[in-house]
């Protein structure tokens, strides 16, 4: 049955790899295995836990009994201690000393960040394969000429290579912020209620360095080079800010370079992948709506949105902790990470299977170029004796007649055609073919995306060459 709601995010836009990472599944085992360093690094600094209850608790990591622990939710009105009273119902020997000393933060948080860090490590798969795509495409189309523009106004000529540099610059950005965040991550730790570690205290026997010592041995047991070094009862909010800034780069990298290419396909430069049977309108069956661009921009527009979400949130944390934040933060930070992960393999999708016409462009360039030239024809005409001001008020002249030609009447671009008939520029066909050669007019386009390419975007690649060449189907 269909009759309850169903969040699109998993059902038609993010992977399964995004989405098990933020399954029950990944976050209550997380928990026990949280449960299990505790327990572990307590009987290594002398406290009296046996082999016997540590093998039991690692015997029952993954078998989660998920309708006792409801069971138990409902009645206890507490997720932490349903889950506590379930692993223990599983592992009787050991039920007396799970999460013993700890608060509900301890395996709520260290999971959260447990989560971020993986969560960013499959963006960061995502992200490296976009570039590399990317990289590939403006290598490939690096002397392809394409009108550019400013103010979306027809403007001087660049390469499609060189375009594509634009947007592969912006994800290099992205990809060092992702590492500098990613890099910082630390562990809550375990230091209790109001993060004075009292309860611990009190467990060794006032031994105070015991209780540094069990935060690094969980830390070291979880995979961490380090707990926060000082919190309150959660850790500092700011954390979700930062990364979801990440995110929120990301996202507007890829909103641009999406919204470039939508732009491309009105002026059917560009066509994004187009299956065989794929509809582009349910009304006009000739349409190829570029779709998978459109996507990319909403899901963009939403991670984008959540930033400011995580920073309201660190904003309004009371004093040691306050529980506000719980219920914005179990939607917030998945959501963003599923948004970001769809959007992502889009753009890989769409670049690998994309297809440009440089025909197309030709033809826009023709189109523009009398416009373009003149300066290059002006130049030309003056070496062959002519007035400078004079000329350049004769262009003026031919350039706004062509102009209401075209705009008014609707006629092709003349402008070439008068300047070929005045006698004042000295020009001839082979001349004037010379002055037009679009190389002369696309500056250092090819060979700054070459340089971008080998100086920059290849170097960094190669370091994440064990991550490239993952899968990137859309869904729907």
């Amino acid at each position: 049955m269909k009759d309850i709601y169903e969040n699109p995010l998993c059902a038609r836009y993010a992977s399964r790899q995004m989405q098990h990472i933020f399954s029950p599944d990944f976050k209550f085992s997380t928990w026990r295995k949280l449960w299990i360093a505790l327990a572990e690094s307590e009987q290594e600094l002398g406290l009296p836990i046996t082999d016997e209850q540590l093998d039991q608790m690692r015997e029952h990591i993954y078998d989660i009994d998920y309708a006792k622990a409801a069971d138990y939710e409902k009645r206890l009105r507490h997720d932490v201690m349903a889950h506590i009273r379930t692993y223990g119902d599983a592992c009787p020997k050991a039920k007396g000393i799970i999460h013993l000393g700890a608060t509900s933060c301890y395996v709520g948080d260290n999971t959260d960040i447990i989560q971020l860090r993986e969560a960013l490590l499959r963006i960061r798969k995502l992200l490296v394969n976009a570039m590399a795509a990317l990289a590939d495409f403006a290598g490939k189309n690096k002397d392809i000429p394409t009108l550019a523009y400013t103010h979306f106004q027809a403007a001087q000529p660049t390469t499609v290579g060189k375009r594509a540099c634009l947007w592969l610059q912006d994800y290099l950005m992205d990809l060092e912020r992702l590492e500098f965040e990613l890099d910082r991550l630390k562990l809550l730790g375990c230091k209790g209620t109001t993060g004075t570690g009292a309860s611990f205290l009190e467990l060794f026997g006032g031994d105070g360095e015991k209780v540094l010592r069990l935060e690094e041995l969980i830390a070291e047991k979880m995979g961490f080079a380090a707990s926060m070094p000082v919190s309150g009862q959660t850790y500092s909010r700011k954390v979700d800010a930062f990364v979801l800034n990440v995110l929120g780069g990301i996202a507007q990298s890829m909103y641009k370079m999406a919204q470039d290419l939508r732009l491309m396909a009105h002026e059917k430069e560009f066509d994004e992948p187009f299956e065989t049977e794929q509809v582009g309108s349910s009304a006009m069956a000739y349409k190829r709506n570029p779709m998978r661009c459109e996507r990319v921009c909403s899901l963009s527009r939403y991670v984008i949105n959540t930033v400011a979400n995580t920073a309201d949130t660190a904003a309004a944390q009371w004093l040691e902790r306050t529980l506000d934040d719980s219920a914005n933060r179990r939607i917030t930070l998945p959501e963003a990470f599923l948004a970001t992960d769809g959007a992502l393999t889009l753009v890989i999708n769409v670049i690998r299977g994309g297809r440009i016409y440089p025909k197309v462009m030709e033809k826009h360039l023709g189109e523009e170029m009398p416009f373009m030239a003149t300066e290059n024809i002006l130049m030309h005409a003056v070496t062959m004796g002519g007035d400078r001001q004079e000329l350049h008020e004769a262009i003026r002249q031919h350039a706004q007649a062509a102009a209401v030609k075209v705009k008014m009447e609707g006629g092709d671009n003349d402008l070439l055609d008068r300047l070929l008939a005045d006698p004042a520029f000295h020009l001839t066909r082979e001349a004037l073919g010379e002055v037009l050669d679009v190389r002369k007019f696309v500056g250092l386009a090819p060979q700054q995306t070459e340089a971008f390419l080998a100086r920059y975007a290849r170097p960094v690649l190669e370091k994440y060459a064990d991550e490239l060449g993952v899968e990137a189907e859309t869904n729907v």
